[in-house]
């Protein structure tokens, strides 16, 4: 006969943490504090609370007050990741969010490990994994929306941002061609009168997102 055990399903919330620090994309990081993989590097997560949680993007903002104390301007799901081997406990299934924050952000931020992507050591569970499915969206979409300017402290200039993109991409980008897509997108407005000064070159307008555009992506249908 068919065995009637119910197997425990473990569910949980893993978050990419991803930040700008001297020109290159950087992901937070946590030793953790009991095992499994007690003492090695992972991603900021957590169980998911059923009776406290509306739903996983609650549950990994939770978690990322509670284990890094911030909130993150922006957080998007990423991808369901499951099955018998990911976690030595049993059989689990993470949602995973991706998460954008300016360095000023995580300047309230507590315990955690900044370190550049190209440069991360081996990871709890399958969390390489899913910081490389992080970078492969985060790329992706920066190639057609606005989502690297949620890495960029406001206001910026127009420089300031366009070496924001081109950190995440990892290429040098055509400056006519990068304002040109910043007038098609649309989610720039000019702060009237100010200017950065100071530089070895002119003052520079400064700029900030319009607030239609500061919790969603705005999509466009040409690459930069």
């Amino acid at each position: 006969m068919p065995s009637t055990e119910q197997h425990h399903v473990i569910c949980t919330v893993d978050v990419v943490l991803l930040t700008l620090l001297h020109g290159a994309l950087h992901v937070a990081l946590l030793p953790r504090d009991k095992a499994p993989f007690a003492g090695v590097l992972a991603l900021p997560g957590g169980y998911v609370h059923a009776q406290e949680d509306a739903g996983t993007q609650a549950s990994a903002a939770r978690v990322l007050q509670a284990k890094a104390g911030l909130v993150s301007p922006y957080l998007e799901q990423l991808a369901t990741f499951s099955g018998p081997a990911r976690d030595p406990r049993g059989w689990s299934v993470s949602v995973a969010y991706c998460a954008l924050v300016p360095p000023s952000v995580l300047e309230q931020s507590r315990g955690l490990q900044l370190l550049p992507v190209q440069n991360v050591p081996a990871l709890a569970f399958d969390h390489a994994d899913i910081l490389a499915t992080a970078l492969e969206r985060v790329r992706s979409k920066s190639l057609y929306s606005s989502l690297p300017v949620h890495l960029c402290a406001q206001p910026f200039t127009l420089p300031q941002l366009q070496s924001v993109y081109e950190a995440v991409l990892g290429e040098t980008l055509n400056k006519v061609s990068f304002r040109r897509k910043m007038e098609e997108l649309g989610m720039l407005e000019a702060l009237p009168g100010q200017l950065q000064t100071g530089a070895a070159h002119r003052p520079a307008q400064l700029y900030r997102v319009r607030a239609a555009f500061r919790q969603q992506l705005s999509l466009s249908a040409r690459g930069l």
